[in-house]
């Protein structure tokens, strides 16, 4: 039970009194009066709504009060009226009153937006009595849903009108409650679909429930309350119905009594207003009239206006006023009717105001929850709040109430500077009220890296686990912290397993990879996780790692890698027909993590070399120097055999062609005979062969070499045969081999081979004997065949030159019968030539080319005259050469420019020139004639 006198008083309205509007001339306006007679009001849809008695006119008038003062009336009973009731949501208005003397109260239901003859109109009138028996009506309240309407009487009945309450035809009443008591107070709650009715008399409070047939009711309590004593609050206070008595005000719900609280006094009004409670009491102070009175105190007239805000326990407002005749909520503000007819308006003053009014006392006498309750009611901002949160932390940190601090400061989280906070709990005493601060910034992601690193390190130094595990264990969708960073201070900290599970959840596999390899040294773990990461990542981490894995785990590693550069799928991921094609990596980039372990080498690159013939080329470059470096190291024959045949295998295999020179090197380095004759043989480089034979003195690898490829590179044989003359060795055998076959290709010239085997000590005549005797023999022979053609062409010239005197100085005689070119009867027209060819003059026009050249003849002629247009151009060159060479200071840049271009090129004839047709060939390219003989008929 709250204390009355224990509440704080406060001045949240500012009281005017209305007054009527000023006139033209500025003058201060008097405060405005209501007629006399004012009996009964109520407020709502924007006019407040007064009900007098009967006045001097003879009328009962009901008066509409608008914002603007214009006040209005017409008549709605002859007497008096007693109550009113104006819905707030709608425009009816359903009053009670009385036409004529005696207890005969008549209910009139008014639908203010209609007219009937300038007033408004009137949808029902019934009587209100329950059943035959009259009796006076105390209290009125309608359903806003216009489907309910409970009247009570001073006889302690209860009258319910259920339906359209504005027509008689669709409602129906009857007798809801009968009792001995005056019925003083009801009130609908309507929750959800479910209505109920508080009944309150003199000595009980009772709930019926409409929404159910036979509508059961409850007994609340027993005492009640006077008239106008209760009232029903809003949802601020869950729609409770209230009751004031005059030690104490209770709240009842519609199957219970709920709290209670001691305001002492005579209550005459109660009311609920947007979350204040309204009552008006009696004043009970005393005041003595004058300094001869007794002692004896008199009771005052006066009544008391009490505002009290029952979720923050203090008193809004408080005046004293003289004979309220009720208090009505319109346009925002509280009107206080008085007897005298008078207005007093209570406007409430803005939330800052209010709040700057109080705040000062509040904070000096650090009544921080009144000022909290406060602000929140009242829907102060949050700035505002975090304000007074911050105030508030300062003074319980100041008191030494360091819990109590941090949970004020936690209320500042998002508006106050977390620094503010942190500095003052980093003593290590306050270090658990500093984790359960940093804990809520991260729970409304308001951390960043700094504050996560400060609670992992306040985690550790309290050695909290279960709290650590907490921490890194929520829910992905929770997470309120920069994992990174949490990772790294978790393995500073040494809590590896705690560091491992937050890189594994979050996918942070370096950090994962990083902590497993170098703090936890779990190879295998670690191997594992990179595969079952994409592919991507587990390519990248593979040559982070590789070496370190390759170290520890060297066989799964390098089953790892095959995997990896052949067909790549990640451990444990779903498989089926839909599955993309695995990928593969650069079996190439992978070479230098097998760094010192030569024997998993040689599987993968022989596993790659198998699986995938187009691996890259430094795959197969670097399997070959491997294979060449254990054939040169290794002591067991049949292993060097096996291995030798390997390593000749793979050049063999045309992997090489593109790396030629890098392949001839490793040999080389190597010393792998087989291996670098190979390779000169697949580059054609024959004199190379010849000459690694000749440095290894192996003289019939020498002789085959020339053998094979001596008619490719003829030089083979002359360098063999100086080769074997530099050697004082008896080399007879292979000198006469060497001479034998250059005799055969005449590939040197005699004195050039005497001159050669003249530095052979060894070397005596009779080795190069046969050669010079066959030689000589040779050159006999030639030197008479020219002597023979010299003779011939001088008797053929002599011939031509007859042939030429005769034909100029004697006629030539054309006997041919037949054309030289169909052999047919020679017939004129015909064509003779001096040659002595004799063509039809149609087939000399179809196969000649030219009408000066005989068509038998031109091939040869054309022979001869290319044979003497080279002469005298190679004339022509070598008188140019001969003065070049003489004008020249560098003779020798001459005979290399006439060298390059040619000039000194043997001229080789393709054919000889016919026997027997030189003379006439000639001839006949000097002097042409054409003979057309015509036969004329006499």
């Amino acid at each position: 039970m709250a204390a009355y006198l224990q509440w704080r008083r406060f001045v949240f309205f500012d009281r005017e009194m209305v007054r009527e509007p000023s006139g033209p001339d500025g003058a201060g306006a008097k405060p405005f009066a209501l007629p006399p007679g004012i009996a009964v009001c109520d407020s709502g849809r924007g006019s407040l709504v007064f009900g007098d008695i009967l006045c001097g006119a003879g009328r009962c008038q009901i008066w509409f009060l608008p914002r603007s003062l214009q006040l209005s009336s017409f008549q709605a009973y002859k007497l008096r009226v007693t109550h009113l009731y104006q819905l707030k949501q709608h425009s009816i208005l359903v009053s009670i009153g009385e036409d004529e003397e005696g207890i005969n109260p008549l209910v009139k239901v008014w639908n203010l937006e209609k007219r009937d003859g300038g007033n408004p109109l009137c949808t029902r009138i019934f009587p209100a009595i329950p059943g035959n028996k009259p009796t006076v009506v105390s209290c009125l309240t309608v359903h806003e849903n216009l489907n309910f309407m409970a009247i009570g009487f001073a006889d302690g009945s209860v009258v319910l009108t259920k339906g359209d309450i504005t027509r008689d035809r669709h409602s129906k009443t009857q007798i809801l409650h009968e009792g001995n008591y005056p019925v003083t107070g009801l009130a609908f709650r309507q929750s959800g679909k479910t209505t109920h009715l508080f009944v309150v008399t003199t000595e009980n409070i009772q709930s019926y429930m409409l929404s159910v047939k036979d509508y059961p009711h409850l007994e609340l309590d027993t005492h009640g309350c006077g008239l106008r004593c209760s009232s029903l609050s809003d949802p601020s206070q869950d729609l409770q119905f209230i009751v004031a008595g005059n030690d104490c005000v209770y709240l009842y719900q519609p199957d219970e009594r709920g709290p209670c609280f001691a305001f002492e006094g005579q209550k005459l009004i109660v009311h609920w207003y947007r979350g204040y409670l309204i009552i008006v009491s009696k004043d009970r102070k005393t005041s003595p009239k004058s300094e001869f009175a007794g002692n004896e105190a008199q009771n005052s007239d006066k009544q008391v206006l009490n505002i009290y805000d029952l979720c923050n326990k203090f008193i809004a407002y408080s005046s004293i006023f003289d004979d309220i005749v009720d208090v009505l909520a319109e346009w925002g503000s509280l009107y206080v009717l008085t007897r005298d007819g008078k207005i007093h308006v209570l406007q409430e003053k803005d939330t800052q105001t209010k709040l700057e009014a109080c705040k000062f006392m509040l904070f000096r006498k650090n009544l921080f929850e009144m000022a909290i309750n406060l602000a929140k009611s009242h829907h102060l901002d949050s700035d505002g709040l975090s304000e007074i949160f911050r105030q508030y932390g300062d003074h319980l940190y100041n008191k030494g109430n360091h819990d109590g601090a941090i949970q004020q400061y936690i209320r500042t989280i998002g508006k106050l500077e977390p620094s503010y906070v942190i500095r003052k709990f980093l003593d290590a005493q306050r270090i658990h009220n500093l984790t359960a601060y940093l804990q809520m910034l991260h729970l409304q992601s308001l951390a960043n890296a700094d504050h996560t690193t400060l609670l992992l390190n306040c985690y550790t130094k309290l050695k909290d686990s279960s709290k650590l595990e907490e921490f890194i264990k929520t829910s992905e969708s929770e997470v309120h912290f920069d994992v990174e960073t949490a990772i790294k201070v978790l393995r500073q900290a040494g809590y590896y397993s705690h560091a491992v599970y937050l890189a594994e959840k979050h996918e942070h596999h370096e950090w994962y990879l990083k902590i497993q390899l170098e703090d936890i040294k779990n190879y295998q773990e670690a191997l594992h996780y990179i595969g079952k990461l994409p592919f991507e990542q587990a390519e990248s981490n593979m040559k982070r790692y590789g070496k370190i894995l390759m170290h520890h785990v060297p066989n799964e590693t390098t089953e790892l890698l095959k995997i990896l550069c052949t067909d790549y799928h990640p451990l444990g991921g779903d498989e089926g027909p839909g599955m993309l094609e695995g990928k593969k990596a650069n079996s190439e980039e992978f070479i230098p993590v097998f760094a010192n372990n030569s024997r998993e080498l040689k599987a993968f690159l022989e596993h790659m070399t198998e699986v995938q013939a187009d691996s890259p080329q430094g795959v197969y470059d670097t399997l070959l120097e491997l294979q060449l470096q254990n054939w040169a190291h290794e002591q067991d024959e049949q292993i060097k055999e096996k291995l030798h045949n390997e390593a000749l295998t793979l050049l063999k295999s045309g992997r090489f062609k593109t790396v030629f020179d890098k392949a001839l090197v490793l040999c080389q380095m190597h010393n792998f005979k087989d291996g670098v004759l190979y390779l000169y043989e697949q580059g054609k480089l024959f004199q190379q062969i010849m000459h690694y034979h000749m440095q290894n003195e192996q003289y019939k690898k020498v002789i085959k070499v020339c053998e094979l490829y001596g008619d490719q590179e003829a030089c083979l044989w002359e360098q063999a045969l100086g080769y074997f003359a530099r050697k004082e060795e008896n080399c007879k055998e292979y000198i006469a081999a060497v001479l034998k076959h250059i005799e055969n290709k005449n590939l040197m010239p005699p004195l050039l081979v005497v001159q050669t085997l003249a530095h052979n000590s060894t070397a005596t005549l009779s080795v190069i004997k046969d050669y010079l005797v066959n030689k000589l023999q040779k050159q006999s022979c030639q030197i008479e065949q020219d002597e023979q053609r010299i003779q011939k062409y001088r008797e053929e010239t002599t011939r031509i030159r007859l042939e030429i005197e005769e034909l100029k100085a004697s006629p030539k005689i054309f006997q041919k019968t037949k054309c030289s070119i169909c052999t047919s009867a020679l017939e004129l027209p015909s064509v003779h030539f001096l040659c002595g060819h004799s063509f039809h003059q149609h087939c000399f026009e179809s196969y000649s080319e030219s009408d000066s050249e005989c068509p038998t003849c031109m091939p040869e002629n054309r022979k001869v005259r290319d044979m003497i247009r080279a002469q005298e151009q190679k004339t022509d060159l070598h008188d140019q050469f001969q003065h070049q060479l003489k004008c020249s200071n560098d003779g020798f840049s001459v005979v290399a420019d006439y060298f390059g271009r040619g000039v000194f090129n043997k001229l080789t004839l393709i054919t000889d020139l016919p026997s027997g047709k030189t003379a006439t060939t000639i001839e006949a390219g000097l002097q042409r004639e054409r003979l057309i003989h015509t036969k004329r008929s006499t």
